[in-house]
């Protein structure tokens, strides 16, 4: 039996005291293994769990899974500790630890309704192995009150225990204040939940531990859910209102990112453009349990998935004036990460890019500075191993995804390589319409109605 629901802060307050703490951390995504490495800086001996045989040999040999230098230099120090180990094995990692942080994402179905199958299966392995005593966090996106149903009765099922009395249940999410995740979890302000005040007073006690930013204290588990489904809510609608104005100077003849620029551009630089609505949907469908018409943000949604559509629309126009089709035609789309800057593959819109063009009769080669050859080949993209190799031969050149390097593309030796006359879309709005139009290329950039051709 664990002893960890019997903590007070007088136990945590050394290194030694933590190291007999064994935390399991389940999901190494990015965010999972910054949580991990901060445990291990403060003390707590750690196993990360994943399914991805692949990742956790890459933990294994002390590597990190990710190439961004800033997270790679983080994560590869802490992880080559004797206090970490990674397994696929759940079951026995659980078995032997004393806090669960849950950091597995919930899916989507094909009509973008909320699928919890992967969270039951996984509760239900991790319940066959749980030790009474111990303390599980939720950190996964979900609908405001899955935590207290899905989970935790998944949990009870396969344990025969019962959350607030056997063990300690909570949730706990970091408002995201920077780019650099390290510091998000170290600095931002934790917002945390609990079944039971003591599920969430121990809870405190073990975040504050890794973390010198603010712990806000909630009253239930349910508040704490349904925050970082605002901030992530509030995002999309923003996001979509730049997207619509976007569309709009492209019409007026208004370069957006001038606007944009004089306003804020730290604010604004990363709002128009493709984007994949995600975490919005289980917000909309718990209120609709509700009967609750989120109607701002079902609309929200409804515009940045149609921004797809505009792409294809602005692609079809550049191939047109080049006097091509765009069935048949080679696209090289440069960017599959589903943030600027970062390697971060999940929830991308590329990939939906990518298959409509397929679908359309074109093919499609992509580049993305922060993916190998290999690891492209592995998500089912059609790569090459250089940038020139990817654009040799290419009628149109799609900017995806806003990564700082492609703003230094040499646009004159890129269009030389690209089946002449070659097209430039940009929807990352990263290449300057008049240079690229200097250079060569058709261009057609999203907000930026300022070409000429």
């Amino acid at each position: 039996m664990s002893r960890v629901m019997k903590l007070a802060a007088k136990d945590l307050q050394s290194p030694e005291q933590r190291r007999e703490i064994t935390v399991c951390v389940v999901g190494c995504g990015r965010t999972g293994l910054v949580t991990a490495c901060l445990f291990i800086e403060a003390g707590f001996s750690v196993v990360g769990v994943d399914s991805s045989s692949h990742t956790v040999h890459q933990l294994q040999k002390g590597k990190s899974p990710f190439t961004e230098t800033h997270v790679r230099k983080f994560i590869e120090p802490h992880i080559k500790k004797d206090r970490f180990r990674a397994t696929t094995n759940l079951r026995k990692a659980v078995s032997e630890s004393n806090v669960i942080i849950f950091g597995l994402q919930s899916a989507l179905d094909k009509k973008k309704k909320p699928d919890y199958s992967r969270l039951e299966k996984t509760c239900k392995h991790l319940g066959l192995s749980l030790t009474a005593g111990s303390l599980i966090i939720f950190q996964n996106t979900m609908g405001p009150g899955m935590t207290e149903t899905v989970a935790k009765e998944t949990l009870e099922n396969a344990s025969g225990l019962q959350a607030g009395k056997d063990f300690g249940l909570a949730y706990s999410s970091t408002l995201n204040n920077s780019t650099h995740l390290s510091k998000d979890v170290s600095n931002g302000t934790m917002v945390v939940g609990g079944i039971t005040k003591r599920s969430l007073k121990v809870a405190c006690l073990i975040l504050d531990t890794i973390t010198r930013g603010e712990i806000v204290r909630v009253k239930d588990i349910k508040t704490a859910e349904a925050v970082k489904l605002l901030e992530e809510s509030y995002k999309d609608v923003n996001i979509a209102f730049a997207n619509e104005f976007a569309h709009f100077c492209e019409e007026a003849g208004i370069d957006f990112v001038r606007v944009r620029n004089i306003i804020n551009p730290l604010k604004f630089s990363r709002m128009a453009g493709l984007h994949k609505s995600r975490d919005s949907y289980f917000l909309v469908e718990e209120a609709e349990a509700v009967d609750v018409n989120l109607r701002l943000l079902s609309l929200a949604t409804k515009i940045n998935d149609e921004t797809m559509d505009h792409a294809m629309r602005l692609l079809r126009d550049a191939l047109r004036t080049c006097q091509k089709s765009l069935r048949r035609s080679k696209i090289a789309v440069f960017g599959i990460s589903s943030v600027p800057n970062r390697k971060m593959a999940a929830n991308s819109a590329t990939k939906n890019l990518v298959n409509q063009l397929k679908k359309r009769g074109a093919s499609v080669t992509v580049y993305d500075p922060f993916f190998s050859h290999k690891e492209l080949d592995r998500m089912s993209y059609d790569a090459e191993a250089t940038l020139s190799k990817t654009v040799e031969g290419a009628d149109c050149l799609v900017v995806a995804v806003a990564h700082d390097r492609f703003r230094r593309l040499n646009l004159r030796r890129t269009q030389m390589l690209m089946k002449q006359p070659a097209a430039l879309v940009d929807m990352g709005q990263v290449i300057n319409p008049s240079k690229a139009e200097k250079a060569g290329f058709v261009y057609r950039g999203f907000g930026r109605g300022v070409w000429t051709k």
